[in-house]
């Protein structure tokens, strides 16, 4: 296993997040990769790990002033994942590739003279764990509900990140459903809700309202302080992982019943 720079050859499996058998992909728009030509100039970093000319695992990580973080001359982890499917090219976890994938983004942090490195995991024992962050030497330093911001100092006086907290809520329509979906691109998944609470919507007709909030513009995202949601008439809804576009439409349709 190597763990390699992206390109050009495995660009389209990295915007799929390594599950280019899903279908359920197919449903992610092409945000992503208008997201990775936005950012791919300014500092973002992907780390493959490569068997057999097969990408088993990926890292991703930017500069925290393009990030959902405050703090000055760090770096953020947006995803780790290695692919632990049966489908497609099969499980490859628990076999030290998300630990190797970790150390190349350090290094190559360190390389760029960043002073630090942060991420962020989850308390609940599924995607992105907090637990497992701790184990390679990552301390807490901030939280939002079952999210952890944690980070990796490498020079004793920066000074540690913080969460950007939500500003506001998008505000309702007299007489109208309001569907308000944010999206920043980055994360196939939350893509992949977008594109149904948008179909959704449109479907249900002229009593739906659908705002699009695109927060990868970064003043955008600096307004409100929310990355990637979904809000349905100012009340948000679970996005991970991502509903189903039924369990969508049919929130949506029950907010349309109650209108007057």
């Amino acid at each position: 296993m190597d763990v390699i720079d992206l390109d050009e050859k495995y660009k389209e499996t990295f915007l799929v997040c390594l599950e280019d058998w899903s279908d359920e992909m197919k449903e992610a728009g092409n945000h992503k990769n208008n997201w990775y030509n936005e950012m791919k100039n300014k500092g973002l970093g992907v780390k493959l790990a490569v068997e057999n000319e097969k990408v088993v695992g990926m890292i991703q990580y930017l500069p925290i002033e393009y990030s959902f973080a405050e703090g000055q001359n760090l770096y953020v982890i947006l995803c780790i994942w290695v692919h632990g499917y049966k489908e497609g090219i099969g499980n490859f976890q628990k076999k030290g590739i998300g630990k190797a994938l970790l150390q190349a983004a350090e290094k190559d942090v360190k390389s760029k003279g960043a002073h630090g490195i942060v991420a962020w995991g989850l308390s609940l024992p599924f995607w992105m764990r907090a637990k497992w962050f701790k184990k390679q030497g990552y301390l807490k330093v901030d939280k939002q509900g079952m999210r952890i911001l944690l980070w990796k100092p490498f020079t004793d006086d920066v000074i540690p990140p913080k969460w950007i907290i939500q500003k506001k809520s998008p505000e309702l329509i007299q007489g109208k459903v309001k569907v308000s979906a944010f999206i920043n691109g980055w994360c196939p998944s939350q893509n992949i809700v977008f594109e149904r609470a948008k179909r959704a919507a449109k479907e249900l007709g002229d009593k739906v309202v659908f705002e699009e909030i695109n927060t990868n513009k970064r003043e955008v995202f600096l307004k409100w302080g929310i990355s990637d949601a979904l809000f349905i008439d100012g009340k948000e809804m679970r996005t991970g992982p991502p509903p189903s576009y039924e369990k969508i439409k049919n929130r949506i349709t029950k907010r349309v019943k109650r209108l007057p």
